[in-house]
């Protein structure tokens, strides 16, 4: 597998490299460290830091062992809603942000920050250039095979974002509420030997007009994508990780982590795909485990 195609993915804006044109300039990539996972991009999103169903331990052991060209954060990465009402920021979630920041700073990793509507604050500064980190509010990405996706977050082609706020906050009050409620049936069902299960996820694909919103929310931004002439669309935004094609667009979900712990990557080839995190071995990792045991001392 060569590891030295061009890159190019380019950010919406006013300057040079947050215009449709900006190209890097190709570089060959370093060889992988044994047990490490080498792309030419990840999308990651909704790790919803500064909340308790956050799971930053099994993040940290994602983002240790990956290494990429570009990574993408897809929005909500930092939950300002949740932090706004009470303030909860455990060791582990600085320790998210450090290990995306070493990412840039040592391994020369792009990083292209694409704000959801739970850390919304940083869409009034954007386009931004912070440390050498991006920020846009939707960028164009060019695969390795020459497909070009719509990055976005989603929250836009979302109506109860955009039309009725009121009913999101109430919806993410009941959503928190199901996680940790789930978080502690996990914890009965691991001591009775039984993996993990998310709750969650169960209720959302028992409920019709749960299956009917999503479907609705990949139509509309495969809709987007296509109105733009472009090949296809990554988002994140509703916790369903998914890739499927609609009407002729290659519909991407990368998903979150806090229930699912996806990513979606490109490979040198230009391949796509949905990686799950710890699926087979969804016992907690040992990070998790002594984060647990801290917890109910």
């Amino acid at each position: 597998m060569a590891l030295d195609d061009v890159l190019d993915s380019s950010p919406v804006g006013s300057d040079d490299r947050f215009s449709s044109s900006y190209k890097p300039a190709a570089s060959k990539s370093p060889p992988t460290p044994r047990g490490f996972h080498r792309y030419r991009s990840v999308w990651i999103s909704d790790f919803h830091l500064g909340t308790r169903g956050c799971r930053a331990e099994r993040l940290l052991d994602f983002l240790a062992t990956v290494r990429c060209d570009t990574l993408y954060l897809v929005g909500d990465i930092i939950d300002a809603w949740a932090l706004k009402n009470a303030w909860y920021w455990p060791a582990s979630h600085g320790a998210v942000i450090q290990a995306v920041l070493a990412l840039h700073r040592d391994h020369g990793t792009r990083i292209v920050y694409v704000p959801g509507n739970h850390d919304e604050m940083l869409r009034d500064f954007l386009p931004l250039d912070l440390a050498g980190i991006e920020f846009c509010d939707e960028c164009v990405h060019e695969t390795a095979d020459g497909r070009r996706y719509l990055v976005m977050h989603g929250d836009a082609f979302d109506a109860v974002c955009t039309e009725a706020r009121w009913l999101a906050v109430l919806g993410d009050y009941a959503y928190r509420g199901v996680i940790v409620g789930n978080s502690w049936f996990n914890t009965v069902r691991r001591r009775l030997g039984y993996p993990y299960w998310s709750l969650s996820a169960f209720l959302k694909y028992q409920v019709k007009n749960a299956v009917a919103y999503i479907g609705r929310f990949e139509e509309a931004l495969a809709d987007e994508a296509k109105r733009r002439g472009l090949d296809g669309i990554i988002c994140g935004h509703i916790h369903t990780p998914s890739r499927r094609d609609v009407d002729g667009i290659d519909y991407c979900n990368d998903g979150d982590w806090v229930e699912s712990c996806t990513a979606l990557t490109e490979d040198f080839a230009g391949r796509m795909s949905l990686l799950y995190w710890g699926r087979g071995t969804d016992d907690e990792i040992p990070a998790e485990r002594e984060s647990r045991r801290a917890a109910s001392v």
